[in-house]
């Protein structure tokens, strides 16, 4: 069979499978067993199949997965993500769309401590939305801060995209965590930007009105008592990374106990807020391992039947130069997410892209950088971009997808510029890491 036809057959078996509604894991196991039976000799493939699964996920690289949602949950859960909203709510005083901008700053700092976008802005969405819309706000100004500030979750470490990223395609997991801190902090200035300029075009999409004012002992104490003492999980996660001291799976387990610690302080720790937040973690690690399963068997049937090989040889015979080869890549993520969950898009795309950043002789942190940005933009790219229907979801009755989707849109173009601004400037990404490991 050619490599085309083989081609033709996984990938576009993968895609109509999906496209008709089945499960993205179901989907990955029947094109597989189909793949290994034509590819790998019949029953004899399917039991090479069986064997080859439980390898693939029991790689020490997936155990800060869990962990890291572990520790979002038991945030959210547990309350102590609200308490840091309140206490920055009292610095912002009377400013126009102070709502909008506590968004973008709260959770920039949940973004650094739960690691998962959809977690991020489930949370803004229940946090924010009811007194913005009490206040009058307009929806735009209420969604798109929403929308733009959960998906930093994915590039601020700890992101457990990233880990996944880094694992998957063989990228250094901790470099790949510390690149993305300076971009992640360079796009919510670019949000909070946006914002201003949407209240200064139309100011009443923010209406002014009377706030109780706090003097600076009140302020001071707020922030030290709730918000100063999640430094000591900022820490524990980035801290002993960029000191050397931690492992991204040790720091993940030191996340993790230092938010227990914390709950346990604030005496906001029961059996209710353990087992919601165990469960809630148990079941996305679950669904992203059974996808991994699927995917790496789907990788090395595309291996093994010529497919990826013949793409390589494909993609490279138009002798492109790196920055159009690079383009093309960025865009294949793009429209995917379009349709598809980010996991699955690493799944298929990392096995063809990473010999070519190979060939190119890309930075593999820096392109990780750049792909998770990708991923970050499909999360919020209709009409299936997953934090599209997150918002959907914690919105009131009546909310459109357009109304989603136009709200997201200019701070989509945040995320487009920040890319290019690394595709240029390299360094905004490799400073940091050349730093540490320096």
């Amino acid at each position: 069979m050619e490599w085309y036809e083989a081609t033709a057959l996984l990938i576009g078996g993968l895609m109509v499978l999906m496209f008709i509604g089945i499960p993205v894991a179901v989907a990955f196991l029947l094109i597989n067993m189909a793949g290994v039976y034509v590819f790998m000799g019949g029953l004899i493939g399917v039991e090479q199949m069986i064997a080859n699964s439980t390898s693939s996920v029991t790689s020490f690289a997936l155990v800060p997965v869990p962990l890291f949602l572990i520790m979002g949950e038991l945030l959210f859960h547990s309350g102590l993500a609200f308490r840091v909203f309140n206490a920055l709510d009292k610095c912002f005083g009377g400013v126009r769309g102070r709502l909008a901008y506590l968004t973008v700053g709260g959770g920039t700092i949940f973004a650094t401590l739960s690691g998962s976008s959809m977690a991020n802005t489930a949370m803004l969405g229940t946090t924010m939305m009811p007194d913005m819309m009490a206040r009058g706000y307009k929806p735009h100004i209420i969604m798109g801060p929403i929308l733009a500030t959960g998906g930093l979750a994915m590039i601020i470490p700890p992101s457990s995209l990233a880990v996944l990223l880094g694992s998957l395609a063989r990228i250094d997991v901790g470099a790949l965590l510390i690149a993305g801190l300076i971009p992640g902090l360079i796009l919510a200035l670019m949000f909070v930007a946006v914002i201003w300029i949407l209240i200064r075009i139309d100011p009443e999409a923010a209406p002014g009105y009377a706030t109780e004012k706090y003097g600076i002992r009140e302020v001071v104490w707020a922030l030290t008592r709730d918000v100063l003492p999640m430094g000591f999980v900022v820490f524990s996660v980035v801290g002993l990374i960029l000191l050397g001291w931690a492992t991204p799976t040790e720091s993940a387990a030191c996340g993790a106990i230092s938010v227990l610690i914390l709950a346990a302080v604030y005496r906001c720790l029961n059996w209710f807020v353990i087992q919601k937040s165990l469960m809630g973690s148990v079941k996305v690690s679950a669904m992203m391992l059974l996808i991994i399963i699927g995917s790496t068997t789907f990788s090395q049937i595309l291996a093994f039947s010529g497919a990826s090989r013949g793409l390589i040889e494909f993609s490279t015979g138009f002798d492109l130069p790196p920055a159009v080869m690079l383009l093309a890549m960025l865009m294949v993520v793009i429209v995917m997410g379009m349709f598809m969950d980010q996991l699955s898009i690493m799944m298929l795309v990392l096995p063809i892209f990473m010999p070519l950043v190979h060939l190119y002789h890309f930075n593999e942190v820096w392109f990780g950088v750049l792909t998770l940005l990708a991923l970050e933009l499909s999360l919020a790219t209709p009409p299936f971009g997953l934090l599209l229907f997150v918002m959907l979801g914690v919105s009131p009755p009546g909310t459109t997808m357009r109304q989603v989707v136009m709200a997201a849109a200019p701070f989509l173009l945040c995320t487009l510029l920040l890319m290019v601004l690394i595709a240029i400037f390299p360094q905004l990404t490799l400073w940091l890491p050349g730093i540490i490991s320096g």
